[in-house]
């Protein structure tokens, strides 16, 4: 699976492990080679998608900012 129009830097691929319907939006969690990502998704798009554990997945990240801390 393969999105063309997006920067394939900015993809990690990954499989959904846990989905926390809410009533307007829900939590999905995608396991991937980096750990596990949370993705903040409407739960209109979550049934529209028909998304559920076990489904691969790409996790695409898109963002403004990112924050860094020393460890």
């Amino acid at each position: 699976m393969t999105i063309h129009a997006i920067n394939s830097r900015n993809q990690i691929p990954g499989r959904i492990v846990e989905i926390l319907l809410g009533p307007v939006v829900s939590e999905v969690d995608v396991e991937t080679d980096a750990g596990i990502v949370t993705s903040i998704v409407t739960t209109r798009s979550i049934k529209n998608l028909n998304l559920q554990v076990g489904h691969e997945v790409l996790a695409v990240f898109k963002a403004t900012e990112v924050l860094l801390a020393k460890t």
